[in-house]
This record gives C-alpha cells, sequence and structure tokens, in this order.
C-alpha cells in the first residue's frame, strides 16, 4: 500500500482521536473528565476544571485575553492537567454528547453553578480548592497565586 494513501485512511481516526481536547489561547484542555482524570493518575499532576459559559459569560470571555494567553499562565498549566467545562447558552456550539457530560459535572464540581470557577481535583478524584468570578480589569495575580497554591 503507498504510504500517502494510508495516511488518507488514518485521517479520520486521527482526526477523532484528537475530538476529546480543545486549543484555548493555543494551550490543548481535555474535554472529558475520565481522560483527564487517566492523565492526571499517570503524571500524579493535579486536574485544574476551568467552568465558562464561553458564549454568555463576559468574565469568562475577558479570562481568554487577560489570563489564558499571558505566558505565567502557560507556565503556570505545565503543573496541571487541564479540563474545559463549557456550558453555552447555543447549545450548537457543543455536541449533545459533549453537554451532557458537561452538564453532568455541575452537581459533581460546581454545585452552584457559577462562572467562570476553576476548581482543582486531584488524582483522587478529591476536590482541593475553587476560586470564582474575575473583575474584568486585568488582574490575574489571584489567579496565578491559586494555582501556585494548588499544584501537586
Amino acid at each position: 500500500m503507498k504510504p500517502y494513501l494510508l495516511l488518507f485512511l488514518l485521517l479520520p481516526i486521527i482526526g477523532f482521536s484528537q475530538s476529546d481536547k480543545i486549543s484555548v489561547a493555543d494551550i490543548n484542555w481535555h474535554l472529558n473528565y475520565d481522560k483527564a482524570l487517566k492523565e492526571s493518575k499517570e503524571e500524579n499532576k493535579n486536574i485544574l476544571v476551568y467552568f465558562t459559559g464561553s458564549d454568555w459569560c463576559a468574565p469568562c470571555k475577558k479570562l481568554k485575553t487577560d489570563f489564558f494567553e499571558t505566558d505565567d499562565f502557560r507556565t503556570a498549566s505545565e503543573d496541571y492537567i487541564l479540563l474545559y467545562v463549557d456550558i453555552p447558552m447555543n447549545k450548537d456550539l457543543l455536541s449533545s454528547t459533549q453537554l451532557a457530560h458537561n452538564k453532568a459535572l455541575l452537581p459533581r464540581l460546581n454545585k452552584k453553578n457559577v462562572f467562570p470557577l476553576f476548581t482543582v481535583v486531584d488524582p483522587k478524584e478529591r476536590q482541593l480548592d475553587k476560586m470564582s468570578g474575575y473583575n474584568m480589569t486585568g488582574e490575574i495575580r489571584y489567579h496565578l497565586e491559586f494555582m501556585e497554591k494548588n499544584k501537586g
């Protein structure tokens, strides 16, 4: 079999296997809790879970540029497994399966339905800490301190 034909046949498989991650500000985030937990156990790192309303939550949108796109966040994120949990108003932004998965995490990790919310889960699935909100002034020191305090 010619190599390019083999590559052509494998592209759908490769593309599908990458669909459980999303890139936010050029940083890869898991979209599946179980896969993030598995990697957390393998690497002995805590999971930083980020709950967002990507299409309606103004502080969530602002965090993308003020926090996620900084070198400080990129460096701090190396100590974590990242999990992105989006609950958009526009249901067409996610598959029904992804939306159901994300909503199932609310009673477990975001009982008050607060957005934005960062929560840290250790490899044994214990919720260690959480931080909610963002004042949208560009002050990210508290977020960085939160990440420093809770790294594994």
